[in-house]
């Protein structure tokens, strides 16, 4: 279940997310839902298999705003790590900096249900 509890047993700085919703509980966990719901992840995902850096940077970088907004930090970090090798257009396997964001994102989601 989805709670300031549980998100930060997931590493996410609710202290400074709930500074940003006025410190309204109910609002920023349904920003959070909302957040982790974004399609972005799915577009950064594709754009990588697909080879296409551009669309994947505009995913990431769009991503990490929204994490670093909700101050879901234990994935901001990592995605702000990836939106940098990406800016660059680095012609790298990418897998190894997307797999842990993913299947940390999945904890996350666990918690909606």
């Amino acid at each position: 279940m989805l709670s300031i509890d549980a998100l930060k047993e997931l590493g996410a700085n609710t202290d400074e997310g709930l500074k940003r919703c006025m410190n309204n509980e109910a609002f920023y966990l349904r920003m959070v839902d909302m957040g982790l719901r974004d399609t972005g992840f799915d577009t950064l995902q594709s754009a990588l298999e697909a080879g296409d850096l551009d669309k994947a940077f505009e995913a990431a970088h769009a991503l990490k705003g929204v994490m670093g907004n909700l101050s879901l930090t234990s994935i901001a970090a990592p995605m702000s790590e990836l939106t940098e090798l990406l800016r660059a257009r680095k012609e790298i396997d990418y897998t190894p900096y997307l797999t842990p964001i993913l299947e940390l994102k999945e904890k996350y989601v666990a918690l909606l249900n």
